[in-house]
């Protein structure tokens, strides 16, 4: 059964009214309130009805865990420029990669838009399907109880970045997890381990760590203890940090290490060395989500056809190399983490 506003009032221990104003009025509850009763919205998995609306708006609502991170701002201007090729504008939210921000997010972009465009949500499936009932959405990057969905294919990327680095001469290699929930993440490392076994290679899969440059340069220090002579991490800013920190570590990248990213945001060719990463087509995707939902709403036919998938490919620059002759690793590796 779908969480109600009554719910959420009884766990907060506050009244529907506060419940209610948490959501609509944000400004009229105090700020420890608000940040309670988000926070047991969260947990519940409760996200408020959207208002009634009786005409069109012509606008649909795009919601992003990240807008700081290189990877979304080309993505953004791809769906708004297919929206605005087919007559819609569009609202643009930040969740923060939070979910209890997300489910605000849709409780205020719904009042205004047609549909929404969900790219990498944190939502739990059961409540992405109970707002697709109310409000027609589209997901990215996510699946969810059969909801129209594009997604980045990692297969073809992935085993692309795995086949290069073996083919380089690598044959202990470190995956860099994102944090645990991201559903990219999970088939990212799922296509790499099935490539790494196919080759015979070693696998040492670490973290989770957050998907920024931080969160790289909390990775290095293990991936190097690890004695692996390639890392591939989750994204571009997670690989980047990686490098930044190897580096400050007095290790070569690509002599000591090779790094692969994921993404081809634009600062992967800005780094020395430049970033060998796996694309994503951010134009195609962004552009069939608004086909999706546009269509989604003339037609109002919600069918389960199965995820659109597009594909990625590797692009090889220069922080991937043949493995040397003498590497600079501890003595003594750390056991592979779980």
């Amino acid at each position: 059964m779908a969480v109600t506003i009554a719910d959420v009032a009884a766990e907060a221990g506050v009244s529907k009214a506060t419940v209610s104003r948490t959501f609509g009025m944000p400004d009229r509850v105090n700020t420890v309130t608000r940040t309670h009763v988000l926070a047991v919205a969260e947990q519940l998995g409760y996200v408020p009805d959207p208002a009634p609306r009786s005409t069109r708006t012509g606008s649909v609502g795009l919601i992003v865990p990240d807008i700081v991170n290189p990877f979304f701002p080309p993505m953004i201007k791809a769906v708004q420029r297919r929206a605005r090729s087919r007559n819609y504008g569009i609202y643009l939210a930040d969740s923060d990669a939070h979910a209890g921000e997300e489910a605000e997010a849709v409780a205020e972009m719904s009042k205004q838009v047609d549909g929404l465009i969900f790219w990498s949500s944190r939502l739990p499936s059961e409540t992405l399907v109970d707002i697709a009932g109310r409000v027609p959405t589209v997901l990215v990057n996510r699946s969810a109880g059969g909801l129209p969905t594009v997604v980045a294919s990692s297969e073809d990327g992935m085993r692309q970045a795995v086949e290069h680095l073996y083919a380089l001469g690598h044959t202990r290699c470190a995956y860099v997890n994102a944090p645990r929930g991201v559903w990219s993440n999970q088939h990212r490392r799922a296509a790499v381990r099935r490539t790494c076994k196919a080759l015979g290679m070693e696998l040492v899969e670490l973290g989770p760590f957050a998907q920024s440059v931080e969160g790289g340069v909390q990775a290095a220090d293990i991936v190097a203890a690890h004695g692996v002579t390639a890392a591939i991490a989750n994204n571009d800013l997670t690989a980047i940090g990686l490098m930044l920190q190897l580096a400050n570590r007095g290790l070569s990248v690509p002599d000591d290490i090779s790094v692969v990213g994921v993404d081809d945001t634009f600062v992967a060719s800005l780094m020395r060395p430049q970033l060998t990463t796996v694309r994503i087509p951010v134009d195609e995707i962004g552009s069939l989500a608004v086909d999706l939902l546009l269509n989604l709403l003339q037609s109002g036919d919600k069918a389960d056809t199965g995820p659109v998938e597009v594909d990625t490919q590797l692009i090889v620059r220069e922080s991937t190399g043949p493995v040397t002759a003498e590497i600079h690793w501890p003595s003594r590796p750390l056991p592979s983490q779980d």
